[in-house]
């Protein structure tokens, strides 16, 4: 006998721009619950720092007009939403509130907080990391994450989760805006919280794919780290290839040089605007997987060069280095960020034309470190703008933040001027 037909989701996000918190509320709950025309199984809040001192209304208000709904959410220097146009906008300095409603049929829906000091050590089995959420790894749960910025854990948890639910989805991001070290405010059911971090865990029919845009285009070509310790390069050896796309083979390999004299020769060989951008937006890429042959963007985990050794020939940069690895600098603009996204929309879309059995996109999430944004493009508009190019019909939300949470190569990290689309769609 054929297996029935799941029942369809539905997912719509609003904003509202209106300066009082109250009229902004009712707009979104009524716009939100006349468009999805059902009952929702989840709502996703994202409201500005100009409602900072009025943070703790903000769920009470919620609740008296959603009572049954589960909600998490945070606060954000901008917030990212559905006009009444049906176009995405990027409200940023300003009042604003977006609410995404989800019709979830055959979704458990599982939120909760961590307190900052409740976390697992990362020596502890991967049922002390399913405990904490609540939810078996059997599960296959996929995460949506709001952490405080000062949690000063975020790192343990990422590493954590990937060890306890390999191959779960995990995208998120800190909260932002807001005064003192713990700006900003998590929401969580009728709770505002200051500091841990918020989440909900999504299993059973719902799917939710990530494109994580760093922003960066790579210079050169790949080098294979010969020497490394902690943090700090020290030596490099040239690989044969010329782009970031070409081959690579330990085979092919020349004499191994220090990594500052291969940046200065690299430098010395790129235009001048190029070399101008290198002094102030130079960045290290990290290769994820030690053994695609053909690295593409969205192969390289993107690191800050945080300093030189001129004596050594050294440099350090902003995550662990082991020899082994494969690096690839990098340059950080608007061109290339708006380029790297363009490329990661395009790659995602053919996969999704191409497959026949693959459901269409119900709905996504944008979260976008606060120098990406007007200030880095100057204009409004331009991720979710590029965004909605590409999935005219996928309602899209989100925020502005301190630090973005989604995967490179299978691993989950931290990232800045980063851009993270969690894509929501059915098996």
């Amino acid at each position: 006998m054929a297996a029935s037909t799941p029942p369809p989701m539905q997912w719509v996000s609003v904003l509202s721009t209106r300066p009082s918190l109250e009229a902004a509320i009712a707009e979104v709950v009524e716009r939100a619950t006349s468009a999805l025309g059902t009952a929702p199984h989840l709502g996703i809040v994202f409201i500005s720092s100009a409602f900072t001192s009025e943070y703790s209304r903000l769920m009470p208000l919620l609740q008296s007009h959603l009572p049954e709904v589960p909600l998490i959410g945070c606060g954000g220097a901008g917030v990212i939403g559905m006009a009444p146009t049906n176009e995405p906008r990027e409200v940023e300095g300003e009042a604003a509130i977006a609410l995404t409603l989800a019709h979830l049929p055959q979704v458990n829906v599982h939120p909760f907080h961590l307190a900052p000091d409740g976390l697992p050590d990362l020596d502890s089995p991967p049922a002390a990391w399913a405990d904490l959420i609540g939810v078996a790894p059997t599960e296959q749960p996929q995460f949506i994450l709001f952490a405080d910025s000062a949690f000063s854990k975020i790192t343990d948890l990422l590493q954590g989760l990937d060890f306890a639910f390999a191959g779960s989805s995990k995208i998120g991001g800190l909260a932002s805006g807001g005064f003192g070290s713990h700006s900003g405010a998590l929401f969580c059911q009728n709770q505002t919280y200051r500091d841990g971090i918020v989440g909900v865990a999504l299993s059973g029919n719902i799917i939710v794919e990530t494109i994580v845009a760093q922003g960066c285009r790579p210079i050169g070509a790949p080098y294979l780290v010969a020497e490394g310790e902690r943090n700090i390069l020290l030596a490099l050896e040239a690989q044969s290839s010329d782009s970031v796309a070409a081959p690579v083979s330990s085979t092919t390999v020349s004499q191994k040089r220090t990594p500052l004299e291969m940046l200065q020769e690299l430098i010395q060989s790129l235009n001048e605007a190029d070399r101008t951008l290198a002094q102030h937006s130079l960045f290290v890429g990290v290769a994820q997987s030690e053994f695609k042959q053909t690295l593409e963007q969205g192969d390289f985990l993107i690191r800050q060069l945080i300093g030189v050794d001129p004596r050594v020939g050294a440099i350090a940069i902003g995550d662990r280095i082991r020899p082994g690895q494969r690096i690839q600098f990098h340059l950080r603009d608007s061109k290339a960020s708006a380029e790297d996204l363009e490329v990661l929309l395009q790659r995602y879309q053919l996969t999704t034309m191409t497959a026949e059995t693959r459901t269409a996109p119900i709905g996504a999430l944008m979260f976008a470190c606060t120098g990406r944004g007007e200030g880095l493009y100057g204009e409004p508009n331009f991720d979710s703008h590029l965004f909605h190019r590409y999935f005219p019909a996928v309602p899209l939300s989100g925020f502005f933040c301190n630090g973005e949470i989604g995967p490179v190569g299978g691993s989950t990290f931290l990232h800045g001027f980063t851009s993270v689309f969690g894509i929501i769609r059915q098996p």
